[in-house]
C-alpha cells in the first residue's frame, strides 16, 4: 500500500494533454527545439514534435510546460 501512495505522490510518468488551443506536458526532460512553427520536446521514452503557428511557451515549470498557439500537428515517437 505504501508503494502505491508513493507512486501517486511521486508521479514520473510522461503525460501529454491536448486542449483546443494548447498542450500541457508533464515529466519531460528537455526542450530540443523552440520555434514559432515547431517545438520539439524529449522525455526519457518519447520525442514529441508539435507544429503549427504562433507557438509559444505559456508556462514553464520544472518538468512541466504549457504550449499555446495554433496547433496543426503532433507527432509522438518512442525513443
Amino acid at each position: 500500500m505504501l508503494d502505491r501512495v508513493k507512486n501517486y505522490i511521486i508521479d514520473s510518468e510522461f503525460r501529454l494533454t491536448l486542449y483546443i488551443d494548447m498542450i500541457h506536458i508533464i515529466n519531460y526532460t528537455k526542450i530540443i527545439s523552440l520555434e514559432e512553427t515547431k517545438i520539439i520536446i524529449r522525455s526519457l521514452t518519447k520525442r514529441v514534435v508539435i507544429t503549427g503557428e504562433k507557438l509559444h511557451l505559456s508556462r514553464l515549470l520544472e518538468e512541466e510546460i504549457l504550449i499555446k498557439g495554433n496547433i496543426k500537428n503532433i507527432e509522438v515517437e518512442n525513443v
